[in-house]
């Protein structure tokens, strides 16, 4: 693969970084459902994500193998995501919105039999009828991070137009850190845009575009199991607080 100065490839970091702030938001969604600052330090997780399978796509030497991984993580974790954030069977975890994501981009690279056509169509048609964790938005993000890949300006026109669409319904963030976002510039309606929940997935917009290539040793086995293993700690901590019991978790599992 042709080397860009100015991407950043080194997913070890990123998927550090990620799983950080996914466990903040997670937290922030089982216990402190009012402390914005934790949902607002959760959004960062999902575009790097997104973003490591865009970068990943380009690297991995066998992608059914890549696949496999993702279905496999995502299997394995669908038990865990239910008792850990009180979801149910018709709610899929984010590693099959990132599998779909994958498959969109193998389709694209392929272009076998027209599968960069209805590889990604199809990809993004799953979703409206099996619900997932950001649903075709999500697999759209990821796609769309692989297309613009090569041109730091492409990156940062769709990280910005996407997040200002994705932010278009959700809750607006006025009180932040501590620091309030009201009055003088912040009634702008163009500010106002930018300070939407979803909004501020933007945050991870300067990680994407670092220009990194050093690599930060992160074995692929922590990375995939982080994310099943900090449900099943959650879910733990709920039982210990009484917040759920044993018996409501294996309705959860067995409805």
């Amino acid at each position: 693969m042709k080397k860009h100065s100015w991407m950043n490839e080194d997913t070890g970091l990123l998927g550090l970084i990620a799983i950080a702030c996914m466990i903040c938001d997670h937290i922030g969604a089982a216990f402190f459902r009012q402390a914005v600052w934790l949902r607002v330090i959760g959004r960062v997780a999902f575009p790097l994500y997104a973003w490591g399978v865009a970068v990943g796509a380009e690297h991995t030497r066998d992608w059914r193998r890549y696949a496999l991984r993702l279905l496999a993580v995502g299997l394995i974790s669908q038990p865990c995501f239910m008792l850990g954030l009180n979801h149910g069977w018709n709610q899929l975890n984010v590693f099959f919105t990132l599998l779909l994501g994958y498959l969109g981009i193998w389709g694209i690279r392929e272009n076998r039999c027209g599968s960069r056509i209805w590889a990604p169509l199809l990809a993004l048609a799953v979703p409206c009828f099996v619900s997932m964790d950001y649903g075709w938005r999500g697999v759209l993000l990821a796609m769309l991070l692989y297309a613009a890949r090569k041109n730091r300006g492409a990156v940062a026109a769709v990280m910005v137009a996407f997040c200002l669409f994705w932010g278009q319904g959700t809750r607006a963030v006025q009180d932040v850190f501590g620091l309030s976002l009201r009055g003088g510039l912040f009634e702008l309606e163009i500010v106002k845009s930018f300070l939407k929940l979803q909004t501020l997935a933007l945050l991870a917009l300067p990680l994407m575009l670092w220009p990194r290539t050093k690599r930060t040793p992160f074995p692929k086995v922590a990375a995939y199991a982080a994310y099943p293993g900090h449900l099943l700690i959650l879910w733990g901590i709920q039982l210990a607080l009484g917040v759920t019991t044993l018996q409501d978790s294996l309705r959860l599992l067995i409805p």
